[in-house]
């Protein structure tokens, strides 16, 4: 099955909100109190997630996102390219 630009797009958004929410919610917020047993720098892990580790996160996502649709956009770029070579000859 071949799926279009934006099933993909979609997918890969959908996977990295995922994540996201994971990290900023879960290790933040319902999984805090067992990461309070890990100490990172004097500071409770899960303190730190919910301060810091969540805007980390989430920047590294957007770098991610970033460098899948750069990939995604070559892939379809070159799809299209071949299919107006073919369609004008």
């Amino acid at each position: 099955m071949k799926l279009s630009y934006w099933q993909i797009n979609l997918i890969i958004l959908s996977a990295l909100l995922t994540i996201w929410f994971l990290v900023s919610f879960g290790f933040g917020i319902i999984w805090s109190e067992r990461l309070d047993e890990i100490t990172i720098g004097g500071f409770k892990l899960g303190f730190w997630f919910s301060q810091q580790g969540s805007i980390y996160f989430f920047v590294l996502i957007i770098f991610i996102y970033v460098y899948l649709m750069n990939k995604l956009d070559k892939k379809f770029y070159r799809k299209s390219n071949q299919n107006n070579r073919k369609g004008s000859e």
